[in-house]
């Protein structure tokens, strides 16, 4: 969809997605309803939405816990990522030293290391953060790193021309250059950095959304599941749409944006 098509457009564009999930929903309903499957393996949506409805104030207030440490731990780790992805720029001894170090953080199973960081950090905010930033931090690394070498070369013959300084040249051709690659990561991290933190949570956490999914798992509340799991999966596509306009607003120039 382009970013200059009209409301009605965009909303026509829409439409066979709301269609299909409402079919979804209608399916669902109804098939729980004619087969009466108990509320505790499956309830119908009806059920989820009132379950919403009259635990809002539990859910928000959960909610509101789990996304400050996604947050958190997303810009921490895209912005530690960034600054890393430009040391590896101009030094390929700390890229050969860290990069592995890099690669072996991100093949450690994060429910592996959710109960360590939980140890040493306390049942507080600090390891949701860690684990949202440590899930954030490898693919924002990678594109940043692609993307700041992924500079035309005659754009670079250019600032050499105007004989422009290292500085120069990384913040008027390399920046630009690796902004489209940053914000197409993190639009990918940033539904990644609220699953680290209900990970986190889930080890063991005072409040969170993980700890209301892991209350009701043993309750054997389905209803309170689905509850939970579907107003986490709303303020993750929001904070998607953040980074997204965040991104048109930071790629102004024509044909900047990589679609994700």
């Amino acid at each position: 969809m382009r970013d200059g098509a009209s409301p009605l457009a965009r909303a026509a564009g829409a439409a066979p997605a709301l269609a299909l999930f409402l079919a979804v929903a209608l399916a669902w309903e109804f098939g729980v309803r004619l087969f009466d499957v108990p509320a505790f393996l499956l309830p119908p949506p009806t059920a989820i939405l009132a379950e919403m409805a009259g635990s809002s104030e539990l859910l928000l207030r959960n909610l509101g816990a789990t996304m400050l440490a996604a947050v958190l731990g997303f810009l921490i780790g895209t912005g530690f990522a960034v600054l890393l992805a430009i040391v590896f720029l101009y030094s390929r001894a700390a890229e050969r030293a860290l990069f592995p170090w890099a690669i072996t953080i991100k093949t450690i199973p994060v429910i592996a290391i959710a109960p360590l960081l939980t140890i040493w950090l306390g049942y507080g905010l600090a390891p949701k953060v860690a684990i949202a930033a440590i899930i954030c931090f490898f693919p924002t690394l990678v594109n940043a790193v692609k993307g700041l070498r992924t500079v035309d070369a005659q754009a670079l013959e250019f600032m050499q021309v105007l004989g422009a300084s290292r500085a120069q040249t990384f913040r008027h051709a390399r920046l630009y250059a690796a902004l489209p690659y940053v914000f197409a990561a993190a639009k990918i991290s940033s539904s990644m950095a609220v699953i680290g933190a209900i990970v986190a949570e889930f080890t063991g956490a005072n409040t969170g959304i993980g700890t209301l999914i892991v209350t009701a798992g043993y309750q054997m509340d389905a209803t309170m599941l689905f509850a939970a799991i579907i107003t986490s999966s709303l303020a993750t596509i929001a904070l998607f749409y953040l980074v997204t306009l965040a991104e048109k607003a930071c790629l102004f120039w024509p044909e900047a944006r990589i679609d994700v």
